[in-house]
């Protein structure tokens, strides 16, 4: 009876775990130790010095017979044949090596490799007419493998065999091949001088790889000989050859800077105008560029600026028609006009822009729009110089905004500044009073407030502040301003009514920036009476710590016998309200600033007092709930706890009490045993902590489960107690 269905079950039953092991073993491990912890290494094959022909023949038997062994094995792997054949040529044995070449081409003759280590096996051995047979046998064969060709036309040529040389590549050029094969048969015939055939080939060449740069690069080569007419007249023949239809920018260049290094300026430029009327513009880029390049070379000024002008002009014109609404088109296309256009041109291509109006009423499609207005009026004002169409184009653009839904305070501005530089202010005046009584906004009101400020119009600027006031009371930047408007003035009281009606406010935007400004206004005309009113009116309306430490440091600043005593009082009065804060950092910070100054003017006690105020950092963890209402962890936390506070002492109240309770039971019990076994194990006074701990929560349902963590108590862990109190878990 086989004893392996014993095992198995053995197996089964004694692994009950079969989850993965937490620390996996990767095979790339396995192998790196393996490889570590091999102690048997191959010493290297002893080297063999043959000093005997008998034992040489021994040796190449030896040889012969693996190579012939490999190749039986698999008489496709060419590698076989190559290593097997040079290794007959290093032992000079040419003819063996070429019959195992032979025996390889019937294996494979279409392999690359084979054909060019046989050849040049027979170069090396300086059997020419050998290396000249393979080649030519190689080139019948495979005919499309241009590496054979290039390597017997340059075995031809280094022989000195230029006929023979020739007569490949004629038969190479049969066959059509690349571009490159063509320029070395080029190359060649001019190594000897040999110009009027390599032109012969040019011409084959042009005529049948029809590519343009082609055509080129036959003129360039006509030119580089000194035949300019055969040059001129390989251009000529291009431009015909392709015609209108396939022509490129790039022959029209060449052909220009052919004629522009002969001298002939007037055919460059004819060359140049007649491509850019039968080329499409988009398809012109390089030669605006090269034709701009010429004139400023060779041509005058009005015929540089033309020809950019020019370019630019429509590239603009395509953009503009292609999207009306392109409004960045519209500024590079004026910019260009007003640079070199007379007025009426310019006014024209204006009008063309401002009629493309937005076609939604958003101010987020009519902010681009609307520059298009402020560059007019300042070209008419500017450049022009005409005041009275600068003012219609200001009263156009307003006529067309709808004010009703939105405006733009930067025209109405701009308008009544254009006014008061034409000195007529009360023009400005009825333009911004208009705006006002249209449209409202926080940038008009201020506008004008300047406006009337720069021209010193004080009582008209209190009667804008209080229209300002009407229309947003809850900014509390005008009502600053305006306090400091009065204060400038000289009128003290009138500055503080002001702040006592902005700090009555019920709704402001920044209060906290409104009542510093009203304390530094008190603090500046030196009312220390007003300024502590102040801060107890703001401390009743708010606890914040940055409020206090102000107070504090206002009465540290004035010269007094009680400076410090008042100070120090401050500080209590703070760290008594905030005891209730949530926010402890607060807290933290008031303390830390009172430690602050204690640590510079207090004493050795006032400074013990402060720093047991300070509280103890903490590091705490808390359940995290996802959206959902899931488990999303627990995250560690910092909590400060301060020694004053009456929430620390129910758990200190809680533990003297359990002390108590465990004690008297210890007493009752000892009471009534005659004895005690020396014998039974005893209970540290730790361990009875956390048994007594353990009973206190147990019998008050206080315990809560948690499966992430470990419960302890004074050191003992939470399924230890429960065994000591024979009590199950949870």
């Amino acid at each position: 009876m086989s004893s392996t269905p014993i095992i198995e079950t053995f197996i089964c039953s004694y692994v009950k775990n079969k989850a993965p092991a937490e620390v996996q073993i990767t095979a790339e491990q396995l192998l790196r130790e393996a490889k570590e912890r091999e102690l048997e290494l191959l010493p290297p094959p002893p080297k063999q010095k043959i000093t005997d022909e008998e034992e040489l023949n021994d040796y190449k038997l030896k040889k012969r017979k693996g190579f012939e062994d490999n190749i039986r094995k698999n008489r496709t792997v060419i590698s076989n044949w190559i290593k097997y054949a040079q290794w007959e040529e290093s032992l000079k044995e040419i003819q063996r090596a070429r019959s195992i070449y032979e025996r390889a081409l019937d294996v494979d003759h279409r392999n690359i490799t084979l054909w060019l280590k046989y050849a040049e096996m027979e170069m090396k051995s300086r059997q020419v007419n050998h290396a000249r047979n393979i080649w030519d046998r190689a080139i019948t064969i495979l005919p499309r493998v241009n590496q054979f060709w290039y390597k017997y036309t340059y075995m031809e040529e280094m022989l000195g065999n230029v006929a023979g040389c020739r007569q490949a590549f004629e038969r190479w050029m049969e066959w059509e091949p690349e571009e490159q094969a063509w320029h070395s048969y080029i190359n060649f015939e001019l190594r000897y001088k040999e110009v009027d055939k390599a032109r012969t080939i040019y011409e084959r060449y042009i005529l049948l790889l029809l590519f343009l740069k082609n055509w080129i690069k036959y003129a360039r080569f006509e030119e580089k000989h000194g035949y300019i007419a055969h040059s001129r007249k390989v251009y000529e023949r291009s431009v015909e050859f392709f015609g209108e239809e396939h022509v490129d920018e790039n022959l029209f260049v060449a052909f220009a800077r052919f004629e522009e290094t002969q001298k002939e300026f007037e055919r460059v430029r004819v060359i140049y105008k007649y491509a850019l009327d039968r080329i499409p513009k988009h398809q012109a880029q390089e030669l605006f560029k090269n034709y701009t390049m010429f004139e400023k070379k060779f041509g005058d000024r009005r015929g540089i600026e033309d020809v950019i002008v020019s370019k630019r002009r429509f590239q603009y014109e395509e953009e503009v028609k292609a999207n009306p609404h392109n409004y960045d088109a519209w500024f590079d296309y004026l910019r260009l006009v007003e640079s070199d256009a007379d007025p009426d041109t310019v006014r024209e291509v204006y009008e063309r822009a401002i009629a493309n109006v937005p076609p939604i009423q958003e101010k987020r499609h009519w902010r681009r729009y609307i520059y298009l207005w402020i560059n007019y009026a300042l070209y008419e004002e500017l450049e022009v110089k005409d005041p009275e169409r600068t003012r219609q184009v200001y009263q156009a653009c307003l006529d067309l905004t709808p004010h009703k839904k939105f405006t733009f305070a930067k025209i109405w501005l701009l308008y009544a500044q254009f006014e008061i530089r034409q000195k007529n202010l009360q023009g400005a005046r009825k333009v911004m009073g208009t705006a006002i009584g249209k449209c409202p906004k926080n940038k008009l009101l201020k506008g004008y407030i300047e406006l009337e400020l720069q021209l010193r119009e004080f009582d008209r600027c209190r009667k804008l502040y209080e229209k300002y006031l009407e229309f947003s009371p809850e900014n509390c930047t005008t009502w600053i301003k305006f306090a400091e408007l009065e204060t400038i003035l000289g009128d003290v009281e009138r500055a503080r009514a002001i702040f006592e009606l902005a700090i009555g406010q019920p709704r402001l935007d920044m209060p906290e920036v409104l009542w510093k400004s009203y304390i530094d206004f008190e603090i500046e005309q030196e009312e220390f009476g007003n300024t502590r009113n102040l801060y107890k009116r703001l401390l009743q309306r708010t606890q914040h710590v940055k409020v206090w430490i102000s107070y504090a440091k206002f009465e540290l600043s004035i010269d007094g016998p009680d400076r410090l005593q008042k100070c120090r009082q401050i500080y209590e009065e703070a760290n008594k309200s905030m005891r209730n804060c949530e926010e402890k950092e607060e807290r933290l910070m008031l303390l830390e600033s009172w430690r602050d100054f204690e640590k510079e003017f207090g004493s050795d006690s006032t400074r013990e007092r402060v720093r047991k105020l300070l509280p103890e950092k903490v590091k705490k963890r808390r359940k995290l709930t996802a959206e959902d209402g899931s488990d999303a962890g627990w995250e560690e936390y910092y909590d400060y706890i301060f020694p004053e506070d009456a929430a620390n002492q129910p758990n200190l109240k809680l533990l003297a009490m359990a002390k108590m309770w465990k004690r008297q039971q210890m007493t009752d019990e000892s009471e009534n045993l005659p004895e005690k076994d020396t014998t039974a194990e005893e209970t540290s006074e730790s361990e009875s902590h956390s048994l007594l701990l353990f009973d206190v929560f147990w019998s008050d349902r206080m315990w809560q489960r948690d499966d992430r963590l470990l419960f302890c108590v004074s050191g003992q862990s939470f399924p230890h107690i429960c065994q000591k109190t024979q009590k199950k878990p949870f």
